[in-house]
């Protein structure tokens, strides 16, 4: 059975940003030798996703459109796939409705087999998520 192994957030922004340029270059090359002699599979898992997903915002000021299309880039560039599969992908595709890490936490949960619980409607609306029912005070 090949090597598997996930990476860090450091590494997921570094792939993402580009930056700084001579630490992406040793990144790469040293992951495309992980990759291409000695047969690792690399994986980023939920967390270092969603991790990785504020930090563009944060640290490099990228819009969030754009955080999600760079770590799709990344995630699709054969180097290093999303430990969640193509609903990973399909997740920061997404647009409408809850936010990444919201879905990225019901994705999660769910491949533990787990359903979510949750108080937001938008989330409440993705599959295997259900809104918890609270009682009103007096009730």
């Amino acid at each position: 059975m090949p090597r598997r192994c996930g990476i860090d957030t450091s590494i997921l922004v570094r792939l993402a940003t580009g930056e700084p340029a001579q630490d992406f270059d040793r990144v790469v090359a040293a992951l495309t030798h992980l990759v291409e002699v000695e047969h690792v599979a690399l994986f980023a898992s939920h967390m270092v996703i969603g991790e990785a997903y504020v930090a563009l915002q944060h640290h490099y000021a990228v819009s969030k459109p754009d955080a999600k299309a760079a770590l799709r880039s990344v995630l699709t560039s054969g180097l290093v796939a999303p430990f969640g599969g193509d609903e990973v992908l399909d997740a920061l595709a997404s647009s409408r409705g809850c936010g990444l890490l919201d879905r990225l936490t019901a994705l999660q949960y769910g491949s533990d087999e787990l359903s979510t619980l949750t108080l937001d409607r938008k989330m409440a609306a993705q599959p295997n998520v259900d809104r918890l029912a609270i009682r009103t005070a007096g009730r």
